[in-house]
């Protein structure tokens, strides 16, 4: 009977297939006003801002802000114009049902919400006076804490480092065409140059500390500059980045 699981374990892993769970950074492009004749003349203007980073990127497009009023219109359009900027659309989320429909007509996959709307939508149901007491809810499980993930290596052209649900950091420099990425801050202790995408599981409170910003494109959360936008002050200086009030703000050390 060993023989025989053994042998089954065995076919599983050689099979033609496995499928897995994982985890992908993409990038959300909130569509405000699908309508309007600037909508692609700016967006190309940013993509040539930082082409390296747009080239061929995932993107979710947010309807959210669309209602059943915005007028119709062609979303499989929309799909065609931004692969001819190089960005590759694969999924929605939010909006209206004629939106909704659209999209799926258009081949896009219906992304999950927000973490806002997650835990909405978990939240208990009120309870009913008729019933009784309401049961104690079991108290939220404790977060597992995860040391930073610490790189003391150089981190080469082309090559991808990713903290995922910590932080992360560098005691080295960051290469040209690099990427570091983590759920929470990101702290170089060298030049930053590459790509450095901190809190991108939505944590608005994650910052990146750098002792060169260099670097050709950071984000936090989601929100993003580029090179081009990068201030004399703080060009290759020791510089802390972060969100405040629904901005990107650089403020040297």
């Amino acid at each position: 009977m060993a023989a025989v699981s053994s042998a089954r374990q065995g076919a599983d892993r050689d099979g033609p297939f496995q499928l897995r769970g994982n985890s992908f950074t993409m990038m959300v492009l909130k569509v405000n006003d699908p309508a309007s004749p600037d909508f692609f003349t700016q967006l190309a203007v940013k993509v040539r801002q930082a082409p390296n980073f747009f080239r061929n990127a995932p993107v979710v497009l947010d309807f959210e802000e669309l209602t059943e009023d915005t007028p119709r219109f062609d979303i499989a359009a929309l799909v065609t114009n931004l692969r001819a900027l190089y960005l590759l659309p694969v999924g929605f989320r939010g909006g209206p049902r004629a939106v909704h429909e659209g999209a799926l007509a258009a081949g896009l996959t219906p992304m999950p919400a927000g973490r806002a709307a997650k835990l909405e939508s978990a939240a208990p149901p009120a309870a009913d006076p008729q019933a009784g007491a309401a049961p104690i809810p079991a108290p939220p499980p404790e977060p597992v804490y995860r040391p930073a993930l610490l790189v003391t290596e150089p981190v080469r052209s082309g090559q991808q480092i990713y903290a995922e649900k910590t932080d992360l950091v560098i005691t080295a420099p960051v290469s040209p065409g690099a990427e570091v990425v983590a759920d929470g801050n990101i702290h170089v202790y060298g030049a930053l140059r590459g790509r450095a995408l901190a809190g991108v599981s939505g944590d608005t409170n994650a910052r990146i500390f750098c002792h060169s910003l260099e670097a050709e494109v950071v984000s936090v959360a989601g929100l993003y500059r580029v090179s081009e936008d990068f201030g004399n002050d703080v060009l290759k200086k020791p510089v802390q980045i972060f969100l405040r009030d629904g901005y990107l703000h650089m403020e040297p050390q």
